[in-house]
């Protein structure tokens, strides 16, 4: 079993959905280190700059010359493109991430919500289990559990969502389920917490609230800054993500969360401090569909996947900050 943790060649390609995004593109570049092949399926949607996502996939294809990963370019609600896909290719593991994220701008975009992550994500495991895949892993989110008792485990009952966004991916959760039952496809459902990094999302907090503070903008501090959130890094969130794909496990859900919480308050702090910027902000009520705390308690998945979240907050930022300098302010 150790030895599939570090990594095996195995039969069959990995199909990540999304994987020309921030986690997708760096869970490839972890499967083809270890000489993993991969198929990226992903839509380049315009949510965000979609040049971002092609210069992930540009940085791959550089790193691994000589075993880039086949790209495809589809929508996951494109059922007749998706089973394509799959008759062509010999598909023996899933990373389903793809979908559409931000609990803020799924607020008055239900119906765009369902059709993504509910919709598509059922396309998606019909493929899988008509396919003989081997392993399916499902990308949720921690706001499943809305403002339940913290820190979250995994036998929580998440039936008190916020916002459209964690209530599309708890009935993605829930037809997995059903799937795994029905057709014994192995399903690992990784609820992620706040995953941060290099080259993130443009409309994620920890790229944002640079920008904020390289443009001089206000920063809104709900209720003063006092949300709290379990910052997780890039690299351990890929980590978990690599060692489930390799470990069927039947039907099981994962926090995959650093397993501590910081204020939002104290996470600008840090900011200002590795940036020498002191913010301008401005304190508002937080929207209803923020919960007041997002904390994991990781014990299941470190006894299932022997592992360990290593990168501390200030550590991430720091290098977030290093590559934005790199990346972004020298542009």
């Amino acid at each position: 079993m150790e030895g599939q943790r570090e990594g095996r060649a195995l039969a069959g390609r990995t199909l990540i959905t999304g994987g020309a995004g921030f986690i997708g593109s760096r869970l490839a570049a972890r499967l083809l280190a270890e000489r993993q092949p991969v198929i990226l399926l992903d839509n380049f949607s315009d949510y965000y700059d979609p040049a971002r996502k092609r210069a992930n996939i540009a940085d791959l294809r550089s790193e691994f010359p000589d075993r880039p990963p086949l790209v495809v370019e589809a929508d996951v609600r494109d059922r007749a493109a998706l089973s394509q896909l799959f008759v062509a290719e010999e598909i023996r593991r899933v990373a389903h991430l793809a979908g559409m994220a931000a609990v803020r701008y799924s607020v008055e975009r239900a119906p765009l919500y369902a059709e993504v992550n509910t919709l598509g994500s059922v396309n998606v495991l019909e493929c899988a289990r008509q396919h003989e895949v081997e392993n399916f892993i499902l990308a949720s989110t921690s706001s499943v559990y809305g403002n339940a008792a913290p820190p979250f485990r995994e036998d929580q009952i998440p039936d008190r969502p916020l916002a459209p966004y964690p209530a599309s991916k708890r009935a993605a959760e829930l037809m997995a389920h059903t799937t795994h039952v029905l057709f014994g496809l192995n399903v690992t459902i990784a609820r992620l917490f706040n995953v941060y990094g290099p080259a993130g999302r443009p409309d994620m907090m920890p790229l944002k609230v640079l920008d904020w503070l390289h443009e001089g903008r206000v920063i809104p501090m709900y209720d003063g800054g006092a949300l709290r959130r379990d910052w997780t890094y890039i690299d351990d969130t890929v980590e978990a993500l690599f060692r489930a794909l390799q470990q069927p496990l039947g039907y099981e859900i994962l926090n995959l969360g650093f397993g501590a919480t910081r204020s939002f308050a104290e996470f600008v702090a840090i900011y200002e401090e590795l940036t020498g910027i002191v913010a301008r902000k401005e304190h508002l009520p937080a929207p209803p569909s923020e919960p007041d705390t997002l904390w994991s308690d990781p014990t299941k998945a470190r006894r299932l996947l022997g592992w360990q979240p290593k990168t501390d907050l200030r550590t991430g930022l720091q290098a977030t900050w290093d590559w934005y300098r790199g990346a972004v302010l020298s542009r």
